[in-house]
């Protein structure tokens, strides 16, 4: 594979494969493609801090270089994560390639003198630290209408969560990718003009997105 690179606040992540809306189909019945929610221990405002990007976006651009996969979406908020993987052919490894993105990232973030929450003794014993959530949420995409379900509802969180007005100003997400791409205008769903697009309710509903 050759590594295309796209980059949000200001850091090149490898997307391996350049999207055009036909070629989604192939990916359902190959390696696939997941959503995946991931949220740090306790809801901990980890990722308010730029240190705990950096050492997260380090960590998902090695495991990316060893073990290729693409970034189809992403967006990083406080405290959790949603993003869309597609994995390359005969690949559906990725609970060992967030295992190590995850224990890359607890190494780099205490290394850099951040610090832990308290965690019981139970998950102290199976050296656990208190940086993640133990488990994660993952669904399959199924088809076309089921990954854009999906990436309407990465580029929306942040404004579902209250952090922004508008998906453009969140700079933590491949908004801008794809509105380069030209799947969505810049405005989307944006509360600048006079009067906002109505927003489907499914955008607010976290039940089926692992919130």
């Amino acid at each position: 594979m050759q590594c295309t690179p796209f980059s949000f606040d200001g850091t090149l992540f490898c997307n391996y494969i350049v999207y055009t809306m036909p070629n989604y189909k192939r990916t359902f019945e190959q390696g696939g493609m997941f959503f995946f929610t991931l949220v740090t221990h306790r809801r901990r405002h980890l990722f308010s801090t730029a240190m705990a990007r950096k050492c997260l976006r380090q960590s998902i651009v090695e495991e990316q270089t060893n073990h290729p996969f693409d970034l189809t979406a992403v967006v990083i908020l406080p405290d959790h994560l949603h993003c869309i993987w597609e994995l390359s052919d005969n690949d559906s490894d990725f609970s060992k390639k967030w295992g190590r993105i995850k224990s890359r990232f607890s190494k780099l973030w205490m290394d850099m003198g951040g610090k832990e929450a308290q965690i019981s003794q139970a998950r102290s014993k199976h050296r656990e630290r208190g940086i993640w959530q133990k488990r994660f949420w993952e669904h399959r995409i199924r088809d076309e209408e089921d990954l854009m379900r999906h990436v309407n509802y990465i580029h929306f969180n942040p404004v579902k969560h209250g952090l922004v007005r508008c998906p453009h100003a969140w700079a933590y997400s491949s908004f801008e990718r794809w509105v380069k791409q030209g799947y969505y205008k810049h405005n989307w769903l944006c509360d600048c003009d006079v009067q906002r697009s109505v927003i489907p309710e499914l955008l607010y509903t976290g039940d089926m997105f692992g919130e």
